[in-house]
């Protein structure tokens, strides 16, 4: 099994980015629940929600390739953008990988 590196970037001002080892077939949203990094996931990971909702900065070549479903949920999620996937989606295929997860003070609470 191959294992590449993510960096993960944060939108919230006191996180700093970090980079970790990320196995092929291993998604962003576990690789942050695996690490105790905050990335909401209401419904369990399973491409149901939007609130995953992360953005692809360098790599997106090295994931799977986006899904009608996962789009559709994209077009729900704050504040999306061109390079917006979702965590539970963004599966490792092969190479590095670098992405930013949005503010998830907004989910706290929930």
């Amino acid at each position: 099994m191959n294992v590449y590196n993510i960096k993960i970037n944060f939108e919230e001002k006191n996180h700093e980015a970090v980079v970790l080892p990320i196995a092929e077939g291993e998604s962003v949203l576990d690789v942050c629940l695996e690490n105790g990094i905050e990335l909401q996931h209401n419904c369990g990971g399973v491409c149901g929600c939007s609130t995953c909702h992360i953005y692809v900065n360098k790599g997106m070549d090295n994931v799977q390739e986006i899904s009608d479903k996962e789009e559709d949920f994209i077009d729900r999620a704050v504040n999306p953008h061109i390079t917006s996937r979702l965590g539970c989606q963004c599966v490792m295929i092969g190479g590095d990988i670098e992405v930013t997860l949005p503010d998830q003070s907004a989910f706290m609470g929930h």
